[in-house]
């Protein structure tokens, strides 16, 4: 069991670059497979990217190339770093943890990424 707590988010220029994190609280972190989701006001909540426990990273193809998810089992953290951001990237951003088959399903409270100039 696991509880998400997203940072990172804020105000960022078109072109420009952020990274958020998602720090997590309890046992067996490294156990889990973990992802972002993000949902833009009015719109469904989609997949953002996603990191298995080995370390394999897939991703939605609008941010293929431009944002890198990755993962420090030690730290018990999760991050999404976002390079050459766009408006249509803007969006509440949320952590995700799951196993696989479904035995668990943790989501954090997310955190607001603006792209504007």
């Amino acid at each position: 069991q696991v509880q998400l707590v997203e940072s990172g988010g804020g105000l960022v220029q078109p072109g420009g670059s952020l990274r958020l994190s998602c720090a997590a609280s309890g046992s067996f972190f490294s156990i889990y497979h973990m992802a972002w989701y993000r949902q833009a006001p009015g719109k469904q909540r989609e997949l953002v990217a996603s990191i298995t426990t080995g370390s394999i990273s897939n991703y939605a193809d609008a941010v293929k190339g431009r944002f890198t998810i990755s993962r420090d089992n030690a730290k018990n953290t999760v991050f999404l770093q976002m390079n050459s951001l766009k408006p249509e990237d803007t969006a509440v951003y949320y952590c995700n943890a799951y196993t696989v088959p479904v035995g668990a399903d943790y989501w954090g409270q997310g955190t607001q990424v603006t792209v504007s100039s």
